[in-house]
């Protein structure tokens, strides 16, 4: 959906989620997420009574669903879906971002967790949610495709945590090779885990 398409409301929170990836949680202000939106300044008090704290753990929220429903597209991308080729897929969408754009942007419930979760309590219970909403579909995916039921979620948890390291890798050197290194590396023990049907 476009950002013309939704709403003041939606807008912002999409906005929250853009400049918390760019900038972190702590240089987001909420004049700063207004004036991305096109919203008017006063309309953050009425959409978010609850002030910063409200607008980051929706904007984290939003980012986990987002996350999450990106693995159906990853699936639909591969002509045979594997582990290891889903979770290529979720290395590509960084490595493609980063090649095409730059290395200004990483993952906004990663942000929210780093700046916020140890002092705010109902952001650390947001981000620990988004994590949720994006694992449970990996995990579902992995079962889907010959992994154990039993193994399904940590593997998911394996993918998503190398991932985001391998996002803060690539920042911090402007390079992919971190993203690229732990696709290769894991691929072959995902795909190991998946028993296929005789």
């Amino acid at each position: 959906m476009a950002m013309s398409e939704r709403g003041p409301r939606e807008r912002m929170v999409f906005s929250a989620a853009q400049l918390i990836r760019r900038d972190g949680v702590a240089s987001t202000g909420m004049r700063e997420v207004a004036a991305h939106a096109g919203a008017p300044r006063g309309s953050l008090q009425h959409y978010f009574p609850g002030g910063k704290e409200q607008l980051v753990n929706e904007a984290v929220g939003w980012a986990g669903r987002y996350a999450g429903n990106r693995v159906a597209r990853f699936l639909a991308a591969l002509d045979e879906p594997t582990p290891s080729g889903l979770f290529a897929e979720m290395v590509r969408q960084w490595t493609d971002e980063y090649q095409a754009a730059g290395f200004a942007g990483g993952c906004p419930v990663a942000a929210a967790t780093v700046d916020w979760a140890e002092s705010t309590e109902s952001t650390r219970e947001a981000v620990a949610a988004a994590f949720g909403t994006w694992t449970e579909p990996v995990a579902g995916a992995l079962a889907d495709m010959g992994v154990p039921q039993e193994r399904a979620g940590a593997l998911a948890t394996v993918m998503i945590s190398a991932l985001e390291g391998a996002i803060l890798i690539a920042r911090a050197e402007r390079d992919v090779r971190a993203l690229t290194t732990v696709a290769r590396e894991l691929g072959p023990l995902l795909d190991a885990a998946a028993h296929k049907a005789s």
